[in-house]
């Protein structure tokens, strides 16, 4: 499916400002506010071939910097102004593409970042949040406090986890999305890590893993 693809600035508190890039279907379905992870930023090929993916499924998406990666930092921004560059991206979806259902989320810290924002305050226009491996806990360190917030989100959740992340034990995950109830659903990649990499003895490639990711968001965005 064509699509055009065009660069945007985001404009944040006093003056600042980051980069984006909208990719836009024609007839889009839905628009997907996609926030990077904490050691990647929008053009990582993972972000950019998820974007393609969904484009070729009718979903638009909006890939954005958080003002620390636009500057060139290793240190993620802290978690006020990480939300306020997720509304304010939001906001110029909404304003790119009125009237198309807007969803929001992202890859890890990104995804966080945007449940973090909606538990807060609901970003205006926002029907559901996914989030591509959410990062329940530290490596290591196994535990639910980073997802204690979820329960405050009202809209629909989709969660991508793969059986291999080491930032969300299955298990947990699973319990975790659970306890959120009807509004909560889980799709489970096997094999995957964090990073949705599948080792070569698994019999699936990488590339086949990111259309599995592309189908259920879309599934979920129809149903």
């Amino acid at each position: 499916m064509r699509a055009t693809v065009t660069p945007l600035r985001i404009g944040l508190a006093a003056g600042a400002s980051v980069s984006a890039v909208l990719r836009t279907p024609e007839q889009a379905s839905a628009v997907f506010v996609f926030a990077h992870g904490a050691g990647a930023g929008m053009n990582h090929p993972f972000m950019a071939d998820l974007a393609s993916a969904l484009g070729e499924r009718g979903i638009a998406t909006l890939r954005y910097q958080f003002p620390y990666m636009e500057q060139g930092s290793k240190r993620p921004d802290d978690p006020a102004t990480a939300q306020a560059a997720v509304r304010a991206a939001a906001a110029q979806a909404a304003a790119h593409l009125p009237g198309v259902p807007l969803y929001a989320g992202g890859k890890s810290f990104g995804g966080r970042m945007t449940s973090q924002a909606q538990a807060s305050q609901p970003i205006e226009g926002v029907r559901g949040l996914v989030f591509v491996g959410f990062p329940l806990h530290p490596a290591g360190k196994p535990g639910t406090q980073r997802a204690a917030h979820l329960a405050k989100v009202q809209v629909p959740m989709l969660f991508l986890q793969g059986t291999r992340d080491t930032l969300a034990e299955l298990e947990l995950i699973r319990t975790t999305v659970a306890d959120l109830g009807e509004r909560a659903t889980m799709h489970v990649v096997d094999g995957a890590d964090h990073s949705f990499h599948v080792l070569a003895r698994s019999g699936r490639t990488d590339a086949q893993v990111m259309e599995e990711l592309a189908n259920a968001i879309a599934g979920w965005i129809a149903r």
